[in-house]
């Protein structure tokens, strides 16, 4: 039987989050600290269709690869879903809760994985002449 790698699929978890617009992502390997899992994924999400719109596209991305979630708790939240993969498990909080039952300071020890946030594109932005500006504004 052919080992999961948690710890791959929670990057992946993180990544589909990032791309649902999800802030404050965070990948922990617990593996040393906890039986319950190798691994945490913690995202915040600002608006509730948001945390639906994360936690379905995690499990659909995640079901057409043949890896479907245990458990769920939070399906009728408005402010945090869990999302279980047995080695594996995905946490989209409003800002709020993430907030009050920080997870991140509860589980300070593990190691984090998280990706590095992507660079900011550079912007680039057209010099103006202002005296000439100033003059075919004149006229």
């Amino acid at each position: 039987m052919k080992k999961t790698d948690f710890l791959s699929l929670a990057l992946s978890a993180a990544q589909i989050a990032d791309e649902k617009k999800a802030s404050d992502i965070s990948v922990l390997d617990i593996k040393e600290l906890t039986s319950i899992a190798d691994c945490l994924v913690i995202a915040t999400a600002h608006s509730t269709p948001q945390i639906n719109a994360i936690s379905q596209e995690i499990e659909k991305k995640f079901k057409e690869n043949g890896l479907l979630v245990l458990r769920k708790d939070g399906t009728k939240s408005d402010i945090w879903k869990v999302l279980d993969y047995g080695g594996m498990i995905i946490h989209i909080m409003s800002q709020e809760i993430r907030a009050a039952y920080d997870l991140d300071g509860f589980w300070k020890k593990a190691r984090n994985i998280s990706p590095q946030p992507p660079k900011p594109k550079a912007q680039t932005v057209d010099i103006v002449d202002l005296d000439a500006f100033i003059e075919k504004s004149k006229k």
